[in-house]
């Protein structure tokens, strides 16, 4: 990519029909298209799309009847994206409840590229010990993967929802060589989500962002930001945020600017050059103390 070059990414904002997969198979694909129209060259789906992120029941059978919705990354439901990304000439990030060989299912997403093809699927980290989530089995890892676009290739990662929370999800995918970070989300965005999200592209260096269901199922406010803090080296601070929804349902384009973006990376002083990861050895212990120390946390 030139420095002349933008990649728009589509927050598609949406209200799901919960459990009913062939509504959201419709549904998706419509706004997809409009995507597409809107100049889109990525499309991004709010969290679990595949069931709306329809809440698991706590009694067994109720349970087991939800953890049944989940499907394979070679279901139809997945293909029929993959068919649709290839059509239209636009990737999607596709979201879904996945079904694997354990008892619980995953909460994974898959980058889907223009050409039809999976590039790579991640499953969400930091599945909730609580709620709806005690239900699933977490993913181990972070993935980054070159998306080719008409005008380009851009380094993307992903992270859903509860992941960036945490500072090293975003981090990791950095120093895996992320240039933006694309989240899936399914819960309110307020100021503090807001204001930490915006954080994760300043620290990292990256462009982050972030699709969220429309309410009244959720409250909207998908939200993007690029990570260039100042306007030249030693330069004037700058606003960072390229889009925030309000609550209503509909397509939201975020542009990047991938010249700028890399011009920054290149140049100033956060990102990996000046870290001590020699002193960081606490953040891989095992250990819990008071008073974070909780009765449902699993490592």
């Amino acid at each position: 990519m030139n420095s002349q070059t933008s990649f728009p990414v589509a927050l598609l904002q949406l209200v799901s029909e919960q459990a009913n997969q062939a509504a959201n198979l419709q549904k998706g694909t419509q706004f997809c298209r409009k995507a597409k129209d809107m100049g889109a060259d990525i499309a991004l789906f709010p969290e679990l799309w595949n069931i709306g992120c329809a809440p698991c029941p706590e009694d067994a059978p109720a349970k087991k009847a939800w953890q049944d919705q989940a499907i394979t990354r070679n279901s139809g439901f997945v293909s029929h994206f993959s068919d649709l990304a290839k059509e239209l000439n636009m990737a999607i990030v596709m979201t879904y409840l996945e079904k694997h060989g354990g008892d619980n299912p995953k909460n994974s997403a898959s980058v889907i590229d223009r050409h039809g093809d999976i590039l790579m699927t991640y499953s969400k980290v930091h599945a909730c010990d609580f709620g709806m989530e005690a239900a699933l089995t977490p993913g181990d890892d972070f993935h980054v993967c070159t998306l080719d676009t008409e005008n380009g290739e851009v380094r993307i990662g992903l992270m859903i929802c509860y992941d960036r929370e945490f500072p090293e999800s975003a981090r990791i995918l950095m120093l895996k060589g992320a240039e933006i970070i694309l989240a899936p989300n399914a819960c309110e965005l307020e100021e503090n989500r807001i204001g930490q999200f915006r954080a994760r592209a300043f620290e990292n260096m990256v462009g982050v962002a972030m699709a969220n269901y429309a309410a009244p199922q959720q409250n909207g406010h998908s939200v993007a930001f690029d990570p260039m803090a100042f306007e030249s080296e030693g330069g004037v601070s700058r606003n960072t945020l390229i889009i925030q929804a309000g609550e209503e349902e509909g397509v939201y384009i975020a542009e990047f600017d991938m010249g700028g973006i890399r011009d920054y990376r290149a140049r100033e002083t956060w990102g990996n050059a000046y870290r001590k990861p020699r002193s960081y050895h606490m953040l891989t212990s095992m250990e819990v103390a008071p008073p974070f120390v909780r009765k449902d946390s699993k490592r």
